[in-house]
């Protein structure tokens, strides 16, 4: 994900973990005022239509029964009719393998109670600090590994095959580093931090590897804020071990950003050696975890909102990263 928004967010989604430990180690509490916010979802368990559907004219039903999902997830629109992609999901969802698959999706997740809890609250924070949101139609769906998660204002389709158990015969053909982070625990800090990028306001002419940073740190800062209940570590994708080693070394971190002049970098190809998909940052150290400058933005963001004491909803509209950092505060900890 990069510092626009696009209508889709389709992730293979590159979350991160955040630090069990630290500063970020606060007490888990949802006030009154989110709990009582009018929102209600339900969760449109679309896998187990589809599966049970025999013909082209029970498909073609489940294609006009849900509209938006059809057009915006299937992509109706580039079928030359109703029918022809009627006849197309026949053929897959008779397809021997995604049987099988749907099988394990469904011994899986036989119980989405706990999801669906969590989203819904998660939909109430959002309503809370954002008055303006409108809580989109949730669909979950076995994609074949074709799609893990697509989030539009008014859309959520989750590819349950994708979070499948990390230890699971079906696997989605990612890397490990990366396939690790498929799991449950992940889904909702996933859909929540692609819902954050329509408040997160950037400045389109800064591109600075501080923007970037900041981007991020505001990004998971307000999936904390959000999900104050759910763990670090499934918000910004580290192990626990590296959480915890990533504290102990802010300093050093910290150092090797500022002695190289990092923070004003434009070049692509240097900002994507802190910020890209990665199993390990190779310039800092083989031993060092990948996304450090996601990293870094969050304390930076963390520190800003508690120094300046900012309301989510204007912390999230502020564009200035230069403002951001340079309000801060930052300084790096000599350990947890």
């Amino acid at each position: 994900m990069s510092k626009s928004s696009n209508q889709y967010f389709y992730f293979l989604l590159i979350l991160i973990l955040g630090f069990a430990c630290g500063k970020k180690d606060e007490k888990c509490e949802i006030s009154s005022e989110i709990l009582n916010q009018d929102v209600t979802l339900k969760v449109n368990r679309l896998e187990k239509d589809f599966f049970a559907a025999k013909s082209v004219s029970d498909f073609s039903y489940l294609l006009e029964e849900n509209p938006e999902f059809a057009k915006e997830y299937l992509q109706m629109d580039l079928y030359p009719s109703l029918d022809s992609l009627a006849a197309e999901l026949l053929a897959i969802h008779q397809d021997s393998s995604m049987r099988v698959l749907f099988d394990s999706v469904e011994v899986a997740f036989s119980d989405f109670s706990q999801v669906e809890k969590e989203l819904e609250t998660a939909f109430k924070a959002i309503k809370y600090y954002f008055p303006e949101f409108q809580v989109p139609k949730v669909y979950t769906f076995v994609s074949g590994f074709n799609s893990d998660l697509i989030v539009t204002d008014d859309l959520i389709v989750i590819g349950l095959d994708y979070f499948l158990p990390p230890a699971h015969t079906f696997q989605p053909e990612l890397p490990r580093y990366m396939a690790e982070r498929y799991d449950k625990p992940y889904i909702v800090p996933m859909i929540v931090m692609a819902i954050s990028a329509r408040f997160n306001q950037t400045n389109p002419s800064d591109n600075t590897l501080l923007a970037e940073m900041v981007y991020y740190g505001k990004t998971y800062h307000f999936t904390k804020a959000i999900l104050p209940c759910t763990s670090d570590q499934y918000i910004i994708g580290y192990t626990p071990e590296a959480i915890t080693e990533s504290f102990e070394n802010e300093e050093l971190i910290w150092s090797h950003f500022v002695e190289n002049e990092l923070l004003y970098e434009t070049n692509p190809f240097e900002i994507r050696k802190y910020i890209g998909e990665a199993p390990f940052t190779d310039a800092i150290s083989t031993k060092a975890p990948g996304r450090l400058g996601r990293w870094l933005g969050w304390n930076i963001v963390d520190d800003y909102q508690f120094n300046q004491d900012v309301p989510l909803d204007l912390l999230m509209a502020e564009p200035d990263a230069e403002k951001i950092f340079r309000e801060s505060g930052y300084r790096p900890r000599t350990g947890p």
